[in-house]
């Protein structure tokens, strides 16, 4: 699996534990669906600690950081940036209390692209909402395999594949992506084009749709239908 190459007309990356790729999810859901079309979704597990500092709480009290007050800052705009969006689609967002290793339940993603495509938007359903609750452990094999059953997805095997080739996969692919400029969630690319952040979709549409007429300024609404525009 080459970062930048794909038979599909869309690459779509994405963390579990972003809030910006959980806001992105549904309009992005529902743009492959409005377009009739497979994207090729794809795990980016964010390294946070090297940008952004680390930090954990415990009973919503701080007892570890390494941030800086600018990092914070950061943070706290990123989750009020990100909760507007959520919360428009009916979701809850809750800033985490520890910076999460979201590869199993990213290789989630994986596992559900190559044994029920048709369902990994269940997976997510079964991921996003209860992890951004604060009531999902993805650090846990056994909770993604719990995840990937109620999406209906066999998860036989999944132990397996999350410890074996499965993560080879995903940390070869991870490995490519910083050296091909792709840095954050959600990343759209396109014929060699890497386009970062939900605010894309529009363009993203207007070039799966064949570029007819401008090209759109970009936005965080995609069309006039709220499924596809929220």
């Amino acid at each position: 699996m080459k970062a930048l190459e794909s038979s599909a007309p869309l690459i779509v990356y994405v963390d579990i534990k972003s809030p910006y790729a959980f806001a992105a999810i549904r309009p992005t859901l529902a743009l492959e669906t409005a377009l009739d079309m497979r994207f090729d979704w794809r795990p980016l597990t964010l390294d946070i600690p090297s940008y952004l500092g680390s930090a954990r709480k415990s009973k919503g009290k701080l007892v570890e950081s390494t941030r800086s007050a600018s990092q914070w800052e950061r943070v706290k705009y990123a989750y009020r940036d990100a909760r507007r969006y959520v919360e428009r689609q009916g979701y809850m967002l809750k800033g985490t209390e520890k910076i999460w290793d979201s590869s199993i339940a990213n290789i989630g993603i994986s596992w559900a692209m190559q044994t029920d495509r048709e369902r990994l938007g269940a997976y997510f359903d079964a991921v996003y909402p209860p992890f951004w609750r604060r009531e999902l452990d993805i650090e846990n094999i056994a909770v993604v395999e719990a995840c990937l059953a109620q999406a209906e997805i066999d998860a036989n095997g999944f132990a397996a594949f999350a410890q074996g080739e499965g993560r080879a996969r995903h940390d070869a692919l991870q490995a490519q992506l910083h050296p091909s400029g792709i840095y954050g969630v959600p990343t759209y690319v396109f014929d060699g084009t890497i386009l970062f952040g939900r605010e894309h979709l529009p363009f993203v549409r207007w070039h799966l749709q064949g570029r007819q007429g401008p090209a759109p300024d970009i936005a965080y609404e995609i069309g006039d239908a709220e499924s596809v525009a929220c």
